[in-house]
Order: C-alpha cells, then sequence, then structure tokens
C-alpha cells in the first residue's frame, strides 16, 4: 500500500490511535500510541523519540560508563524518528489496532549509527550495489511457565512451573494438551504478518521452536523482532510467560535463534550459493561468504551473543557451537551448510541464540559474509566431519561477554563492518552490562560460600 492508501485506511478505521515502536540496543520493543491525526502528521514530518532509549538498559537503568550519543550530559533530549509504512500490520489480539515501526533516519535525516534498524538497512545497501539481495529467516527456542510478571516476583524467579513436564520434543500430545496456545500462536503471528514454516515442541519442559518463513532480510528482521514480543504478548492472554533467555538451566540445552542465510540476484530469481556443477554444489561466491563469517566471527561475536547468559549456552555438548567451523549437515558446527537443491541452498549461523538483537545478528551475519567476497577470501578451513566440538584447528569462540567485548572494542574488522560509532557505543553497554553482573552476590556463590568455606 502507497503512504496515501495507508493515511485513507487508518482514516476509515475504527481504531483512533496507532502502536508505534523502535527496536533498542537490546532487541526489546520501546513504544507508544499515537492518536490518529498525530500519526498521520508524523509520516510527513517525523516525530520525537526521547533519546534515553539509547542511554539505558534493558531494566532502564542509565548508563553512566561515557556513553557519547545521550546521557545527562546531553538532558536526554528527542532524536528525530522516521515512520516506515512498508511495515504497516494491524494486531489481531488488539482488536486490529494499527502498528508500524520507526526507525531512526531517512527522510531528510542521515541514518543514526547507532539505530540497530539503520545500521542493517545501510548493509543491505552495500549488499544490493555489489548486486546481491540477501534472503534471511530466524528459528527460535523459548522457555513458556505457567506464571504472570507477579508470580515471577513473588517466586523470585525460583520454581517456576514449565507449560508441560518432561523432555519430549516434536510431541503432537503436548501440543495437543495446549492446542488453544498453540494454535492462537501459529494464527495469530499469520494475521500480524509473521507467518510460520513451523512450530513443534523442542526438547525440555516447556520449551517451543518455531521458524519463521523465510523473506527479503530486512522484512526477515523485522519479523523476528516482533516475534519475540507477539509470542509473549500472545502467551500472556493465555495465563503463560514465554522466555527468549538464551540459558535457563545448566541442566537443559539452551535456546538458539539459528538465522538463515542466502544470497540471491537482484531479482530474487537465481540462489547465487547454488551450483550445480560443483561436487559440493557449493558456488565461490557461498565460499568466500563462508571464509568471512568465519574469519569475523571472534571479532563480532557479541552481536550473536550478547549477554552474560548467552555464554552459558555456547558450551560442549549442549547443542550449540563452540568452535570456529563448518560442515556439511552439522548440528556441531558453527556454521551448518544446507545445499540440498537450487531454492534451498543455505548457511544456518547456529551461534546466534534467541537473546539476540535481530537486526544486529543479522546485521553481523551479512557483512560478515560480504568481507569475505571483497576481500575475495578462499575457504581453506576444510569441513569438519564429526564433533565439531574437538575440531580446534580454526580456534574457538571467546568465552564470556567481556572477553569478547574486548576483543570486538579493539577490531578492526568491527569498526570497517559496523563503523566506529556503533562499535564504540556497543561495547560500552556490553562492558556496562558485564559490570552490572559482576558487582552481585549470585545463588551459587551463597551456596558454595555461605557454610563451608
Amino acid at each position: 500500500m502507497d503512504k496515501n492508501a495507508i493515511i485513507a485506511r487508518l482514516k476509515e478505521g475504527k481504531n483512533a490511535k496507532i502502536k508505534v515502536a523502535i527496536v533498542d540496543v537490546d532487541g526489546i520493543l520501546r513504544g507508544k500510541f499515537m492518536h490518529r491525526d498525530k500519526f498521520i502528521s508524523a509520516i510527513e514530518s517525523g516525530f520525537g523519540f526521547c533519546s534515553v532509549v539509547f542511554g539505558w538498559d534493558m531494566a532502564d537503568g542509565a548508563y553512566d560508563n561515557n556513553i557519547v550519543l545521550t546521557g545527562w550530559h546531553t538532558g536526554y533530549g528527542d532524536l528525530e524518528a522516521t515512520i516506515d509504512l512498508d511495515t504497516y500490520r494491524n494486531i489481531p489480539w488488539e482488536e486490529d489496532t494499527p502498528f508500524f515501526l520507526a526507525d531512526f533516519g531517512g527522510g531528510p535525516n542521515p541514518p543514526l549509527e547507532i539505530c540497530p534498524r539503520s545500521l542493517l538497512k545501510q548493509t543491505i545497501k552495500q549488499a544490493k550495489d555489489l548486486g546481491y539481495a540477501p534472503m534471511f529467516s530466524q528459528e527460535f527456542e523459548w522457555f513458556n511457565f505457567r506464571e504472570t510478571p507477579s508470580t515471577l516476583q513473588d517466586k523470585n524467579f525460583q520454581n517456576l512451573q514449565p507449560l508441560t513436564p518432561g523432555m519430549f520434543g516434536y510431541s503432537l500430545l503436548r501440543m495437543s494438551e495446549n492446542s488453544d496456545y498453540f494454535q492462537d500462536l501459529f494464527e495469530l503471528l499469520e494475521s500480524f504478518k509473521i507467518p510460520l514454516e513451523g512450530l513443534h515442541t523442542e526438547t525440555g519442559p516447556g520449551v517451543t521452536e518455531a521458524a519463521i518463513q523465510f523473506s527479503d532480510i530486512l522484512e526477515s528482521a523485522d519479523r523476528a523482532a516482533l516475534f519475540k514480543s507477539a509470542v509473549k504478548e500472545i502467551a500472556g492472554k493465555h495465563g503463560i510467560i514465554a522466555s527468549f533467555m538464551a540459558k535457563q538451566t545448566s541442566a537443559l540445552p539452551g535456546c538458539s535463534g539459528h538465522i538463515h542465510q542466502s544470497l540471491w540476484n537482484d531479482s530474487k530469481k537465481i540462489n547465487l550459493f547454488y551450483d550445480a556443477d560443483s561436487k559440493d554444489r557449493m558456488s565461490g561466491l557461498m565460499k568466500s561468504y563462508i571464509a568471512g563469517q568465519l574469519h569475523c566471527l571472534p571479532e563480532i561475536l557479541p552481536l550473536l551473543a550478547p549477554t552474560i547468559n548467552s555464554y552459558k549456552r555456547l558450551v560442549e555438548g549442549a547443542w550449540a557451537p563452540t568452535t570456529l567451523t563448518w560442515g556439511h549437515d552439522n548440528r556441531t558446527t558453527a556454521l551448518r551448510i544446507l545445499t540440498t537443491g537450487k531454492k534451498s541452498t543455505r548457511i544456518e549461523h547456529r551461534v546466534v541464540g534467541s537473546d539476540v538483537n535481530p537486526y544486529l545478528a543479522m546485521t553481523a551475519c551479512l557483512a560478515s559474509g560480504l568481507y569475505g567476497i571483497k576481500h575475495n577470501l578462499k575457504l581453506e578451513v576444510p569441513p569438519t566431519m564429526g564433533n565439531g566440538y574437538k575440531d580446534l584447528n580454526n580456534g574457538v569462540l571467546p568465552a564470556n561477554l567481556m572477553e569478547a567485548s574486548n576483543r570486538m572494542k579493539n577490531s578492526k574488522i568491527a569498526r570497517e563492518l559496523f563503523g566506529p560509532a556503533f562499535v564504540d557505543h556497543f561495547t560500552k553497554t556490553r562492558e556496562w552490562e558485564w559490570t552490572r553482573f559482576a558487582a552481585e552476590v549470585t545463588d551459587w556463590e551463597t551456596k558454595r560460600y555461605f557454610e563451608i568455606i
């Protein structure tokens, strides 16, 4: 729909309010209701959004570690936001309230360097300038609990009741027992323009996995970011808390957010990763893309593993990679290569957890792959056969958020890919996360030291 058609539909609709949101550095939707008349005016001229959304952490704690863009030193003024009309959808579980995403930049305003959605758009432009159309999708695993925000607090996040008991992956029985919830997920997400390719239970009490249908990369990132928020809202209607924390407990596997990716020609008719004449059916372009991802991965890991908890998932034997490896249909490697046909040939990036900001994770995947193409990197690392955890020939991933952030902060590659302003801002937010954690006394410490030491 063009601008005039959208405005006409809004004026004719029953809703006098519009929901508008941006996505912050942590991938969290931050938004508000706008009156229809104000919104229509904002389509033309943009609107102010408080810069604090880039000046605080996910718990609304204001950064005090020299963040440049905003802070007490700037007075937390407004940033100019631009509504993206292509993101128009209606929220079916909220009486079809109109919904739009906005970002910072566009129109007469230059892109804000630290805005995740704007950063992705800049990387997409680089791909298009090279004649490539990136086609991506993301899949998520998450835990479901029969809890509410209030009971979480009352229980201090302990002894929570999972939606289903035991380990029962791909269980039709468990889906049938909770059919109202699963049917709402599938159907309401479809109505919200987040079509699912599949939905099933995963191994672990109350664990679900969903694969979102693939599309061009920006639409895929929008779908992924909105998916997480939408699932939480739909779950809430059923008295369920949905959690995308990467590692709920050391006793169970973590929750992934794998990203599937391929490059197509500009008409989106030819998958440039597929080569029928090659023995492994991988094009030279695909091999350079893989080489770029492996080369850059240790330098940009915080974009794919952004929290303290992310690194508890990236451990040996827990269905998440720990080494700089690739392999054909190998789920123990960082990059799983699928060459099953000219339409389906793709790379599955398995480092990515469910706790990521999809815009930043997809930017990291695309930018690092393009790095390999631009620098004509050769895929000299052989494919891993068998257990990727034991293949240390190309190195291992950084072990924790602080190590990964320090590496990214000092990385020439990261600054080339994302610009110094973004790298400085983002790594400071990760350092902030680390210092907040380091200051806390954990349950593990209390149990280990309280009585015995």
